[in-house]
């Protein structure tokens, strides 16, 4: 479709963050910033995907200031002179394409030891209730399991007020730095998600016993930052259905579920949901055509966000099994979408690794990358 009539590239404002198009890196894991500190690559990297016409940048995970909020010691963290100084120079470089960048903000919680078996012992996981989760279907390695599945003690009040408080001062520092936006990781089986997913959360007090009570945690660190970032700043939500445990497993089996999971979120302080799928055209609910993303803007009213396989005929764990994902022209289909207002943003990962002038590819129509893990999930920028 040309650009002038392509919905990919029409603006979007969102609080006081203007976009000039509706393309968006979505956030992957990249572990090269040794002692949490982005560096000069750090920042070449994003610049790049700015310069080359995508208009939001959501980041890596970014650790929050808790002892075991992520066990890499590559992964970029938001707090230390350091790492802020560091995040500094990549909002400027990516400011300076024209480019708007913001934050992955994260805990890993009960997935605490998946990236590295050399945890300290003495630091407890963060869990809701000392429990790993209901294995399914995984990508994990059996020793890994092994050693998660051993229960822990479950989540004390304090551990949640300081939890929330990290995540509040992290979002906080991120704003000093001058980010457009706060995002949350808030799926695949992670802290937040954790509370959601009832294979996690087996509590019995306000933090969970039903799925009202169950959105209390997210909503509770939603609602700190909101009040520490103020009005102007957007939020953005990533949530999931499957997680890393089960990928079968599931927040919300009906539309009413899903619209009780997300609704406390939108009211808390999120303005954009950002629904992680595999594919992401794929339907979210028997009867419907309508993807995760298209119900979470149906049954709350904000913004939403689709991610999953753009261009790609495999899914992210199938390419990780096969190595390299042949080309799948879909980008009519995600045009049709989007002309239809069935969600307001896509975000794509892996062709952004693959052609950091991604968006000027899809701008101008010439052909699509082939996404080849073994080169470009290794390559620095």
């Amino acid at each position: 479709m040309p650009e002038t009539e392509s919905p990919l590239f029409r603006p979007l404002t969102v609080r006081s963050l203007e976009l000039r198009n509706r393309i968006v890196m979505s956030p992957m894991t990249r572990s090269y910033s040794p002692g949490g500190v982005p560096g000069a690559d750090v920042v070449e990297y994003y610049r790049r995907r700015a310069a080359g016409g995508t208009a939001l940048i959501v980041t890596e995970g970014v650790a929050i200031d808790h002892p075991t909020a992520v066990d890499n010691s590559r992964v970029p963290h938001m707090y230390g002179e350091a790492a802020l100084e560091g995040w500094r120079r990549v909002v400027d470089a990516v400011h300076a394409e024209g480019g708007r960048i913001v934050p992955q903000l994260w805990h890993v919680g009960p997935l605490w030891g998946a990236m590295t078996a050399d945890v300290d012992p003495a630091l407890t996981p963060m869990r809701p209730s000392g429990i790993w989760g209901e294995l399914g279907v995984t990508s994990y390695g059996k020793s890994y399991v092994e050693r998660a599945s051993a229960p822990t003690r479950a989540m004390t009040l304090e551990d949640i007020e300081q939890v929330v408080a990290a995540y509040a001062d992290a979002a906080a520092a991120a704003a000093r730095v001058g980010f457009d936006g706060i995002a949350l990781h808030g799926g695949h089986g992670y802290l937040l998600d954790s509370f959601l997913w009832e294979g996690t959360n087996l509590r019995d007090d306000e933090w969970g016993g039903d799925l009202t009570r169950r959105t209390r945690f997210p909503a509770a660190v939603v609602a700190a930052i909101r009040s520490r970032i103020g009005d102007d700043l957007p939020i953005f939500y990533r949530f999931s259905q499957h997680k890393q445990q089960n990928y079968e497993a599931r927040i919300a089996h009906t539309p009413d579920e899903l619209k009780a999971v997300l609704t406390p979120l939108a009211e808390a302080g999120v303005d954009v949901f950002d629904a992680s799928i595999r594919r992401f055209d794929m339907p979210a609910f028997e009867g419907s055509d309508l993807t995760l993303a298209g119900w979470a803007k149906k049954v709350t009213g904000a913004l939403s966000m689709a991610v999953g396989s753009v261009g790609i005929a495999t899914s992210l764990r199938e390419s990780r099994l096969q190595g390299s994902a042949p080309v799948r022209n879909n980008v009519p289909e995600l045009e049709r979408r989007l002309g239809e207002d069935e969600f307001d943003l896509i975000a794509i990962g892996r062709l952004h690794l693959a052609d950091p002038a991604l968006a000027t590819t899809l701008r101008t129509g010439a052909e699509l990358p082939e996404f080849d893990r073994t080169v470009h999930e290794a390559a620095l920028i």
